[in-house]
Parts: structure tokens; C-alpha cells; sequence
């Protein structure tokens, strides 16, 4: 019995030092992120930086494009750099283009240089406003010109608008095209002996697959090759067009590639200026040389030049205040019930700052920008419902459609005044699933079982109890009801019968110009048209746009503010550098916990999975 005792104390000892050490960590980490914000706020200067005259504006994009930035909480950055991924930098879709708009008509601005060596993947449909605001620069009649020593295909797609393109002669410019994969787990869940338990409705509605199939559907496969078909078709036909070659050329036969290949003996940077993706190939003290004579020497050996990170922070917002605003919410990222954490829409979060809108007097109109492959049904209903609430108080709302705004995304979007996508935008995926794991199965095999008395049938429903087949009836005749209300809403709103809501629905995938041909949206067009539509329904002539944002806490503005390059030092010094080798073991963790990251309060989801997953 003493042995047992000791047992128990030491058990309970050693929770205690956890517990105590979590707390030191946690207090320390937040010490040293102060003592560093400090360091950095003594080592800085004082003054701003000038703009240089006559400079260069080098866009030297680092990090995601993103809507809107995410609050950066330090602890995430602890969290990220344990999963071996560095702290990165946000940059706003928004800022990027007035930067380069503003840059056209500013006379200490001679040039634009594209340097995306740090630039990641990005959705066509951002860079596609983008390129619109590097069309404008070029219009100015400013040169603009694109270098790196390789180009990944978003990289290479921006580098393609520039009037010349310099690689280094070991580069190679890499387009693999646009496709959508995804890990499955049927049998590793058979082998774990965790029963699956799906609830859906919709044909193409897949998101479920990973877990009860090996593979992709033939239905998927068939519905997402249209849509990614057509993205490529969008890309090869914009790069063909600025580079005035043939877009077949983007797209060789593996053959002929190999053929084109091995007559320039392997060599991809020779290959790609045959091809005519690159102009020079230049090493980097030749393109040294070529950017002074085009932009002038800076005295350091280098072009007069001003980074991006730079200009954008001299630029004042310069909106004359009116009593006339054009609000602007953005709901980015999965749609989950309750507030927003980073990278997800809160439910209640996006409803506030609608709410918010619907109560100042100054508002006129609203823009709801989103970029959302769903989530919560139950959460998009209450985002919806601020939605109409605005429109009854007589503003109306217009949807600005980003890269995607699918199922729970399009929820929130189909009662709005208007409806405006790009035709590149993933939309669509209109269906309604629940998915419920238990383990009696593994449990048993453990010696492990449960059993019980309860008031109800429901009472002993879990996830370490055998689903019954009458409770499986409830839960699929509520997801029936979910996806009734859900193409209700289409056929009221896109005016059209049930059937042929029905018929556009069952969970499929389309592009903006699909479905625009299909009366989903109302018109194809930007975030600029959505500006235009906005200002016309409100009937207003000068006018303010304002964007929407949940107020920070001191502390959450304190790290806010804090310098990106301080806060990675910190965690550098906390942890040091984690090898990217838990990469893998990530992926397959994340995977299997998304469910957990849902928490409709009814289990019913309207999520788009392969919207999310293109690459």
C-alpha cells in the first residue's frame, strides 16, 4: 500500500514540475520577447528612412499574400518554429497594389524591379490583381524589369509583365502546371480499427474521401480536372500573350520536352531562353552593371533603388474623411463558429464587424471580400444573416469573390445585393456533410469496453461506442436538412427553381466563369469592380473606404508593432533551429486532427477540400 502511495506522489510530482516548467517557459519567452523589443526600439533610428530620389521600387515580396493581416501572436512563432517552419511575413494583397499604383505617379520613382526569389506560391487570382497594378506602373511609361536566379511558376507569372526578364545562367525557370492531391487514410484508420462514419449530400462533395477512401473519386477527379484545366488555360493564355509566344509552349508533351532538352545538353536556363520565357542570362555582377545604367549608381555598387517593405511604410493614407464610407470586411480562411483565431473566420467575429457597419450612421454600402473554402454551416448562416440585416436597414452589400469562396464561403455570399468574382476564382461546392469517428473497435481490442445505462437513445452516443443505425438516420436526415436550406438559399436569392439549384449544387467545384454562366455570381470582375458597385448602389459620389477590424488588446498591439526580424530572434534564441525533417509528420498530423479544428455546433459542415489543397 506504502508502494502505491509513493506511486501516486510521485506521479503527481512530476505533473507539478510540467506545470511549473510551462509556466517559466512561457513567462521567460515573454520576458525575452520584451528585452528584445527593447533592444531593437534603442539599436533603431529614430527617424524614419528618407525616400531616395530617384530610385527604383524593388518589389521583394517575402512571405504568403494574404487579405488581411493576421494578429501575430509570439507563442504561434514558438509553435511554428518546433514544426520546423520559420516566422514569416504577411503581405497584404491590398498594400501591394496601391504601392505599385502610387509608385506609378510618383516622380522620385524611375522603375520597378521584380525581384519574387522569396516569393511563395500564390493563387492565380491574386496575382492577377497584381499584375493589373504592374500593367498600370507600365503605362506610366516607367520600365520595368524581373531577375532572379530561378522562378518558381507564381513567381515567373508576375516576371512574365515586365519588359525584360534577366535569369542567372544555372536557373531555370520551373512550371509544373495546376493540380490538387491530398493524403488519404482509409486503410490506416481499417487498420486502427476506427469506424468512419459519413453523412453527406452532393455527388462531387469529397471532402469526406480522405477518410474512407485510398484515393480520388472518378466524380472528383472529373469535376476538379474542369476547374483546374481552365486555371491553367487562364495562365499559359496571360504569360503567352506578355511574352508573345505560343501557349502550347507552357504546356510541351513529355516527350518533346525531354527532345528540347537534351539538345541544349540539360542545360534549363539555355532551354528556357530558347523557349522565349527569359530574355538575358546574366550573372549577378553583369546585372549589376545593367540596373546602374538603367536606374543610376547608388555609391554602394549597387542601382538606386528603395525595397517594397520601405515605400510602403512612408505611404500616408491620404483619403479625404467623409461622411460617406464604403465598408470593408474580410472573411479569410475556414469559416468556424465562435471568433476568429489566426487564419480562420470567426462566425461571431465577421458578424460583429458586419454589425458594426449596419450602426455607423456614415456607412453607406458594405464589400464582404471573401477568400474562404467554408466551414461551420451553422457559423455562415449567422455571417449570413448580418448580410441580410444590412440590406434591411437599406445598405447593400456587395461580395468581392477572391481566390475562393466556395461552399460555406458561397453560403455567406448568396444573399448579398451583388455578387462579384474573378473568373479565376474557385466557387461553387454547394453541399452539406457531418463525419463522426469512433474507436469501439481499437478499444475492444485493448480489453476496453463500454457499456451503460441512459434516460435516452442518445444518451450513450460517443466516440467509444458503436454508432446505431437509427442515430446514423437522424444525423444523415439533418445533413438532408442542411443542404435543403442550403440550395433554398440559392434558388431564392440567384432566382432560379430548387431543381436547378439542385442541379448546379451536389457539391460541385467551379470557376468564376462557370459560374457566372451558371447565374452563381453576377458579374466578373475585381476587387476594383466591387469598389465601383459598392460606391453605385449607395448612390453616393466622393466617398471613404474604410476597413473593418477587430480592435486589439495593449498587449496584443504591443507584439503587433514589434519588428518581425526581433520576435524570430527571440524564438531563435529560446529554441534554436528545429530541423524541417518533422515536415512529413506534420502534414499526416494535421490532416488527421482538421476535424478537431470544426466545431459547428450541429456537426454539419459546408467545407470545400480540394479548393484548399491546389499547388
Amino acid at each position: 500500500m506504502k508502494a502505491i502511495f509513493k506511486g501516486i506522489g510521485t506521479f503527481f510530482q512530476t505533473i507539478w514540475k510540467l506545470i511549473n516548467f510551462t509556466r517559466k517557459f512561457v513567462l521567460n519567452l515573454i520576458f525575452l520577447v520584451i528585452v528584445g523589443a527593447i533592444i531593437f526600439a534603442f539599436n533603431s533610428d529614430d527617424e524614419s528612412a528618407d525616400k531616395p530620389e530617384a530610385s527604383a521600387l524593388v518589389l521583394d515580396l517575402s512571405g504568403p499574400i494574404v487579405e488581411q493581416k493576421n494578429y501575430d501572436n509570439p507563442l504561434d512563432s514558438v509553435v511554428s518554429n518546433v514544426m520546423g517552419q520559420p516566422p514569416v511575413k504577411q503581405n497584404v494583397l491590398f498594400d501591394i497594389v496601391e504601392a505599385i499604383r502610387t509608385a506609378a505617379t510618383d516622380s522620385s520613382i524611375t522603375g520597378l524591379v521584380l525581384n519574387l526569389k522569396n516569393m511563395p506560391e500564390t493563387s492565380l487570382t491574386k496575382l492577377r490583381y497584381i499584375a493589373k497594378a504592374i500593367q498600370e506602373f507600365k503605362a506610366s511609361g516607367k520600365p520595368v524589369y524581373a531577375y532572379g536566379g530561378h522562378y518558381s511558376q507564381s513567381q515567373y507569372y508576375l516576371a512574365s509583365y515586365a519588359d525584360k526578364i534577366f535569369m542567372s545562367p544555372d536557373g531555370g525557370v520551373m512550371l509544373t502546371g495546376y493540380g490538387t492531391y491530398t493524403l488519404y487514410y482509409k486503410s490506416l484508420l481499417e487498420k486502427l480499427d476506427v469506424t468512419t462514419h459519413v453523412f453527406r449530400v452532393g455527388t462531387y462533395k469529397s471532402f469526406v474521401e480522405p477518410y474512407i477512401r485510398d484515393g480520388m473519386s472518378a466524380a472528383a477527379k472529373e469535376a476538379n480536372t474542369v476547374w483546374l484545366d481552365q486555371l491553367w488555360a487562364a495562365y499559359t493564355s496571360d504569360v503567352a500573350k506578355n511574352r508573345n509566344i505560343d501557349a502550347a509552349t507552357l504546356t510541351p508533351e513529355m516527350d518533346n520536352f525531354i527532345e528540347q532538352l537534351t539538345a541544349v545538353k540539360g542545360d534549363f536556363a539555355q532551354l528556357s531562353k530558347k523557349m522565349g520565357l527569359v530574355d538575358e542570362l546574366v550573372t549577378r555582377p553583369q546585372l549589376s552593371q545593367i540596373l546602374i545604367k538603367a536606374f543610376g549608381d547608388n555609391g554602394e555598387h549597387s542601382f538606386k533603388q528603395i525595397s517594397y517593405y520601405d515605400y510602403l511604410s512612408m505611404l500616408v493614407d491620404d483619403q479625404e474623411p467623409s461622411k460617406n464610407k464604403v465598408a470593408v470586411v474580410v472573411a479569410s480562411g475556414a469559416i468556424v463558429d465562435g471568433k476568429s483565431s489566426q487564419g480562420t473566420a470567426g462566425g461571431d467575429t465577421i458578424a460583429g464587424l458586419l454589425r458594426k457597419a449596419r450602426f455607423d450612421k456614415d456607412v453607406k454600402s458594405v464589400i464582404l471580400r471573401v477568400d474562404s473554402p467554408g466551414g461551420s454551416a451553422f457559423a455562415s448562416e449567422v455571417i449570413r444573416n448580418e448580410v441580410d440585416a444590412l440590406k434591411d436597414a437599406g445598405k447593400p452589400v456587395v461580395v468581392s469573390m477572391s481566390s475562393v469562396a466556395a461552399s460555406g464561403g458561397y453560403w455567406i455570399s448568396s444573399s448579398a445585393s451583388k455578387i462579384i468574382a474573378q473568373p479565376t476564382t474557385i466557387t461553387g461546392s454547394i453541399g452539406i456533410f457531418a463525419i463522426l469517428t469512433t474507436f469501439e473497435k481499437s478499444l475492444e481490442k485493448l480489453g476496453v469496453y463500454s457499456d451503460g445505462v441512459g434516460t435516452t437513445p442518445f444518451a450513450g452516443v460517443g466516440v467509444t461506442r458503436a454508432l446505431p443505425e437509427n442515430i446514423a438516420k437522424i444525423f444523415q436526415m439533418g445533413v438532408d436538412n442542411g443542404y435543403q436550406r442550403f440550395i433554398g438559399l440559392v434558388s431564392k436569392y440567384r432566382h432560379m427553381s430548387l431543381e436547378q439549384a439542385d442541379k448546379i449544387a451536389q457539391g460541385r467545384v467551379w470557376t468564376g466563369k462557370d459560374a457566372k454562366a451558371r447565374g452563381l455570381v453576377d458579374e466578373l470582375g475585381d476587387f476594383d469592380t466591387a469598389i465601383t458597385e459598392a460606391v453605385a448602389l449607395a448612390k453616393v459620389d466622393n466617398y471613404q473606404l474604410v476597413w473593418m477590424q477587430q480592435p486589439l488588446s495593449p498587449i496584443q498591439q504591443f507584439f503587433k508593432e514589434m519588428s518581425g526580424e526581433v520576435k524570430a530572434q527571440v524564438v531563435s534564441m529560446v529554441l534554436g533551429d528545429t530541423p524541417n525533417a518533422l515536415a512529413p509528420v506534420t502534414k499526416v498530423a494535421k490532416d488527421l486532427t482538421s476535424l478537431s479544428n470544426f466545431n459547428d455546433p450541429n456537426g454539419r459542415y459546408a467545407f470545400c477540400l480540394n479548393c484548399s489543397t491546389v499547388n
